[in-house]
């Protein structure tokens, strides 16, 4: 049964009126071939003034520029997550950041109202925003969450939308580094040990088990396993090339055969994918979907904690992303940090690495061995096939 609104739609003031009363009890028109809305019903002066205001640039296919000092957060985000959607739509930002950039945005929507004037927001609002924030993200998100949010008003301030900085005030800050270190040591380790990384190889299904071998033996993140290419593996020579989604730097890493068995037994059960943007991933859910969803409760890390909580491996701060700090603990030991580098997709600015052209496949073979051996406690000096 259709949605039936309380009240009735109620007649243009008259004849002429530019605007029509749209469903959502808003006063309408359609430009361009998109509905613009202008205000609510009750207020058709206050909509016609706004029509009147944003014509002219609407017609022309521009966004409509706000008065000085009448800049409000909806309007300030809208453009805000535009320009970084042209970002990701060249390619310029992974989804990732714009899923950061998207949800911090409507924090602020929410946290201050749709229509607060930018300029009416001073000091103690932002220290209410920061305690908001601190109850729900320990100091580290805190320090990135603070970060976001003057990101959000620097573009403010760079596109000319308002004509002088924002007053974070002294206490919208970033925790200090003594903060961040505590709460750091607070929470142990952030690396899994051999024989929990060995119990959860034999507990995982297929795509999992595959998923957790490649954070072991390449130091691969959630995302770098769920946009891994199938062009970019090759499981007859045993060698993965593929830049990180992140940064798009380059990275090499040899496979184990461990890690090319698991990764032949998905391929082989590889459930035909629904959207075919997805045909060259590797991995594919058993709904046919992509493995990448830019949240917080992502399958890679919604599968992982369920594997853990099934295990008893409950400790605070370990997730999937734990398999890469466990790899580069102990690929460490090889004290072969170029080589490391290039299997984790790290770069370093300092003379070496800009002079540095090539690392031999040897020192990279070096580097996983040892973190095989590690894991899989082999004695002798060759790694086992």
């Amino acid at each position: 049964m259709p949605h039936l609104t309380t009240r009735a739609k109620p007649r243009k003031p008259y004849a002429d009126f530019p605007l029509f009363p749209h469903a959502t009890k808003r006063w309408a028109k359609k430009i361009r071939g998109k509905l613009h809305y202008f205000g609510r019903w009750d207020d058709p002066d206050g909509a016609l003034k706004r029509y009147l205001d944003e014509k002219d640039d609407l017609h022309a296919g521009r966004t409509p520029r706000a008065k000085r000092g009448e800049l409000t957060l909806r309007e300030l985000c809208n453009r805000f997550l535009t320009s970084k959607q042209r970002k990701l739509d060249l390619g310029e930002i992974v989804a990732v950041t714009f899923a950061d950039h998207l949800r911090i945005a409507k924090q602020l929507v929410d946290f201050f109202g749709k229509d607060r004037l930018v300029d009416d927001l001073a000091a103690d609002d932002f220290e209410q925003l920061r305690a908001a924030l601190a109850k729900t993200s320990g100091p580290v998100r805190l320090a990135n969450e603070i970060q976001r949010v003057r990101t959000v008003f620097k573009y403010a301030l760079d596109m000319g939308l308002i004509d002088r900085p924002v007053r974070f005030g002294p206490e919208f800050k970033r925790p200090s580094k003594r903060v961040i270190r505590r709460a750091r040591n607070g929470s142990g380790l952030r690396m899994f040990e051999a024989d929990e990384i060995r119990r959860m190889i034999d507990a995982a299904g297929i795509p999992l088990r595959a998923m957790i071998l490649l954070g072991i033996n390449c130091g691969f993140g959630n995302s770098d396993c769920a946009n891994l290419p199938r062009q970019a593996v090759d499981l007859k020579a045993g060698w993965i090339d593929f830049p990180r989604p992140k940064t798009a730097i380059s990275r090499r890493a040899p496979l184990w055969p461990e890690t090319v068995r698991a990764l032949q037994e998905v391929i082989a059960r590889r459930p035909a994918p629904k959207d075919k943007a997805n045909s060259e991933l590797v991995f594919i859910t058993k709904q046919g979907q992509s493995w990448a969803k830019w949240t917080g409760d992502n399958p890679v890390s919604k599968e992982t904690r369920k594997l853990l909580n099934s295990l008893g491996i409950k400790r605070k701060g370990v997730s999937f992303y734990a398999l890469r700090h466990s790899f580069r603990t102990v690929a460490d030991e090889c004290r072969d940090a170029p080589a490391i580098d290039l299997i984790m997709g790290h770069t370093r600015d300092d003379m070496a690495s800009l002079y540095r052209e090539r690392i031999g496949d040897d020192r990279l073979q070096a580097v996983t061995n040892h973190v095989r051996r590690w894991l899989f406690a082999f004695d002798q000096t060759e790694p086992k096939e």
